[in-house]
């Protein structure tokens, strides 16, 4: 798979995605009553946003067409 993230869109994702890992990290030591689901589902999208940032690949991009490397 080509590279297909790239600028604001990979910066964008990075930000988010370390974000709603905190987030989903304070949420399950319990300092952020929100419940366990919700917990574990912003830790599994900041996680598929760290990877798909720092990886510049993402399927739902390509599978779209979408490119914004350029």
């Amino acid at each position: 798979m080509q590279k297909n993230v790239g600028g604001i869109d990979r910066t964008g994702r990075i930000v988010i995605g370390a974000i709603a890992v905190l987030a989903g990290i304070v949420a399950l030591m319990g300092y952020w009553a929100v419940g366990i689901v919700t917990a574990v589902i912003a830790l599994a999208i900041g996680a598929i946003l760290l990877v798909t940032g720092m990886t510049q690949k993402c399927p739902i991009n390509d599978a779209a067409g979408v490119d914004t490397t350029k």
